[in-house]
């Protein structure tokens, strides 16, 4: 049923977006002389789209639901994924050129399940590839963090501390267990008593 629902709901933004192609033409949409392709009015045009409260949610695991039905499929988590943003005052929201809503999500939306480590001492470089199949590398532009999960979560005291990196556009995704174990076998100090991991000549800390 969830997946029938979904399916619906994607072929609707598709049927949306040919009429829109075929009211404007689809030339003057591709033209390079079109003023309309600049990002302020990309992102005017958007904020004009009526908003939308969707009935999807992501779990503290990274699972997506809709209704309460699980999504199952690999492939639909990865295009909704695809159209994720999230707004500087944390709420999250599925945006496409012909609509956008919002949608609920417990803690991360990402699950960073694989690590690989390439080198060594302060020129190591550690990468991630998340549950949707990104992968980033530790650095400035993707940095790791460990605090406290979300309030809804923080009266399960099995779960402590937990670490994220930053995937894109304030989007992160959180260490599964397995993932910051194998990450804690290359901690290291930084001479100033404090643990944590070098990645692209930079310390990031493994603690709060």
């Amino acid at each position: 049923m969830t997946y029938r629902v979904v399916s619906c709901w994607l072929k609707m933004l598709v049927r949306k977006v040919r009429a829109n192609i075929t009211k404007c033409g689809y030339n003057d949409l591709m033209s390079p002389d079109n003023k309309r392709n600049t990002k302020t009015d990309e992102l005017k045009d958007l904020n004009q789209l009526t908003p939308r409260e969707f009935n999807i949610c992501i779990d503290a695991d990274g699972m997506w639901f809709h209704e309460g039905g699980l999504i199952s499929r690999p492939a639909m988590v990865k295009l909704f994924a695809s159209v994720l943003h999230r707004e500087a005052n944390g709420s999250y929201w599925l945006v496409t050129p012909v609509e956008r809503g919002t949608i609920t999500v417990a803690d991360a939306p990402f699950i960073a399940v694989a690590l690989s480590v390439t080198g060594s001492g302060p020129e190591q470089e550690i990468s991630f590839t998340t549950n949707v199949g990104d992968e980033v590398i530790l650095s400035l532009e993707h940095p790791l963090t460990v605090r406290q999960p979300p309030h809804s979560l923080a009266g399960n005291l099995t779960i402590g501390v937990a670490p994220y990196i930053l995937v894109r556009d304030r989007l992160e995704a959180k260490l599964n267990r397995p993932v910051f174990y194998e990450l804690a076998k290359y901690a290291t100090s930084n001479g100033q008593g404090e643990l944590g991991v070098w990645s692209c000549g930079n310390f990031f800390l493994l603690e709060v």
